[in-house]
């Protein structure tokens, strides 16, 4: 793969490339406009493939906040079509890296000594490039260590980048008023922590500790000492992405104990530590080859105050869906509704949200839960498109629910694509039994 041997930094020269990416894009439309008399809908599958390689290859030489925007929407695959799902799930792991001479430069600007000077062996070339920063093996001591360096100018640019992204997001999301900016907030705010390298430290040494009694799943260990801000040093871990493990001729018995694990490491973290690692792409976990999963990156993780906790979970209840007073004082509770609403807007959104949540909280209701069930993901499928294709739907504003929501949903969102791809059978509540051990061992009040 080709690497770089720079990266935008300056506010101006990323708002040139996003505009040279956009340039492109009204290109792509004005070819699909003559085309598709004659294509017919081959012109729209086109335009949408062109439109997700330019995109991608333009947010691809700017990293940072912009192609993390981009691989988020990638966990959302009921959201975009399915060009753009394929072509920005290549942000998760799989982008240009930098230069081994940028790689230096940038080590020691960041670290005061150059790679060569902290380490016994140091592989210059990247095993692993993302949005955010890239990885390289190292050795030191007879230990095989994993040294994760951030790009440079990613965390400066953030603000910037969110500015240019907003407009877009706007439009999808239909958001209006001046209450939507929270929302740009959160994820400005969850970005900036996910470049804090020292701040990643402390929340992996946290969550792993309190998980280490879990069975099946395995953490690194980090290295402060040769850690700060913009490099985190850990164990290297060895196993196969989730996204290529996936790909492989499991069997039913083992793609249902990789699931189980992974339900049960979310579930508990959610209902004991009341924070979630809030990044559940196939990135950020390997397989061992005892089948073992294996944790890797705790950059994004979601605290959950009790304020949201408590109606969040009561909202989804099977009782509390079906019965509509309950339903619209959690609805309230959570933001959905809003004191301004009119009586058409209440109704309107009372409907939506109950069909959404009756289908998302499914996996809820029951002892057992199939991810592999082809008719649960149908069902999402008919909604999504449903909603994309609801005039009225796309009139209101789209300015509704907690600022918690955003990355609670892309947890859940992220958790079941994930048990999909495992085709995992999992049981519901087995993760109960790790919260009365968990008090036991005095991990969690």
């Amino acid at each position: 793969m080709k690497t770089l041997d720079s990266i935008p930094t300056g506010k101006l020269e990323r708002a040139g490339k996003l505009m040279g990416t956009g340039a492109k894009v009204g290109v792509n439309y004005l070819k699909y406009y003559g085309n598709r008399l004659t294509d017919g809908p081959n012109a729209k599958d086109k335009l949408d493939r062109d439109n997700a390689e330019d995109i991608y290859n333009g947010l691809k030489q700017l990293k940072g906040s912009a192609l993390k925007v981009a691989q988020m929407l990638s966990m959302e695959k009921n959201i975009l079509p399915q060009a753009y799902v394929e072509k920005f799930s290549l942000s998760q792991f799989s982008v240009p890296p930098l230069s081994p001479p940028l790689v230096r430069k940038t080590f020691y600007k960041s670290f005061g000594k150059y790679p060569e000077d902290l380490f016994d062996v140091f592989t210059a070339s990247s095993v692993n490039a993302a949005s955010i920063g890239q990885v390289h093996q190292a050795e030191k001591n007879g230990k095989k260590l994993g040294v994760k360096i951030q790009y440079p100018g990613v965390a400066d640019s953030i603000s910037s980048d969110l500015a240019l992204v907003k407009p877009i997001a706007i439009k999808m999301f239909n958001l209006k008023g001046k209450d939507s900016e929270k929302y740009f907030k959160e994820v400005e705010g969850k970005l900036l922590e996910e470049t804090d390298y020292e701040l990643e430290l402390a929340q992996s040494k946290s969550i792993t500790e309190a998980c280490s009694f879990l069975p099946h799943i395995e953490f690194p260990k980090y290295y402060p000492e040769l850690s700060n801000k913009r490099i985190l040093t850990m164990d290297w871990m060895e196993g196969q992405h989730l996204s290529e493990y996936t790909k492989t001729d499991f069997t039913k018995e083992v793609g249902n104990q990789i699931g189980q694990t992974l339900w049960d490491f979310y579930m508990y973290q959610i209902h004991g530590l009341k924070q979630v690692h809030a990044d559940p792409h196939p990135g950020n976990f390997l397989v061992g080859k005892e089948n073992q999963l294996i944790a890797i990156d705790f950059g994004c993780i979601k605290q959950i105050p009790d304020e949201f906790y408590v109606p969040y979970f009561e909202m989804a209840q099977k009782d509390n869906i079906n019965n509509p007073q309950v339903f619209e004082e959690k609805m309230m509770d959570l933001e959905i509704l809003l004191p301004t609403d009119s009586e058409k807007e209440r109704q309107f959104f009372s409907e939506v949200f109950h069909q959404m949540l009756s289908l998302f909280s499914k996996p809820f209701h029951g002892d057992t839960f199939d991810f592999s069930d082809p008719s649960f993901w149908n069902e999402i499928a008919t909604l999504s498109d449903k909603f994309q294709n609801d005039t009225q739907l796309r009139k209101m504003n789209g300015n509704r629910g907690s600022k918690h929501f955003l990355y609670m949903n892309r947890t859940f969102f992220g958790l079941y694509n994930l048990l999909h791809d495992l085709k995992a059978e999992i049981k519901v509540n087995d993760f109960q039994k790790y919260l009365s051990k968990a008090q036991t061992l005095n991990v969690i009040a």
